[in-house]
């Protein structure tokens, strides 16, 4: 019996000795096509049309000093590096009210904003400095890295004084983020 194990034994070694692997590969190219791609959106909804800000002038001590509005959070994503502007919609505020002729404010005498919060890498020359808007595309973040949540964070200010009549002024305000 002992032959008889020892026999197969070695025929079967001398069979895998003598078989060869046999492989066979394929493969393929991969190819990304990647374009240049970026968005701004407002972070409180997640759209690129941001919620009105509201401010009422109720009181004397409102039209001295002005009234501010809270933070407003933006976010930027980009796969290259990217600047930011803003501005006004119009020359002057829309009025809408009972006074005729219809008073014109314009809103950069009246509009100001800043930068209070800056995570994108890049600088500003509005970091808690209040500038005013109107209807030029003025940029005030510059370099802003490439990435997925790059976030900002603006404030107004509005001050019309005495000047104006009852009524509401209206204006958008409009931010590019435009890549370097």
């Amino acid at each position: 019996m002992k032959k008889i194990i020892a026999a197969a034994l070695l025929v079967m070694s001398s069979v895998y000795a003598n078989a060869q692997s046999v492989t066979s590969t394929a493969s393929q190219t991969t190819n990304l096509s990647l374009s240049n791609a970026i968005d701004i959106t407002y972070v409180g909804n997640g759209s690129a049309t941001g919620a009105s800000v509201n401010f009422s002038f109720n009181s004397v001590n409102d039209y001295a000093n002005g009234l501010e509005s809270s933070g407003i959070q933006m976010k930027v994503r980009s796969n290259k590096a990217f600047n930011v502007s803003v501005k006004s919609s119009s020359t002057n505020f829309t009025y809408s009210g009972s006074t005729t002729p219809a008073p014109v404010m314009p809103v950069w005498s009246v509009l100001n904003f800043k930068l209070t919060s800056n995570t994108t890498g890049g600088w500003s020359w509005v970091n808690n400095n209040y500038d005013y808007i109107d209807q030029n595309n003025w940029t005030f973040l510059y370099g802003g890295d490439n990435g997925g949540n790059q976030t900002f964070t603006v404030q107004y200010r509005v001050k019309p004084g005495f000047a104006y009549p009852a009524g509401t002024y209206t204006t958008d305000v409009v931010y590019t983020a435009t890549q370097q």
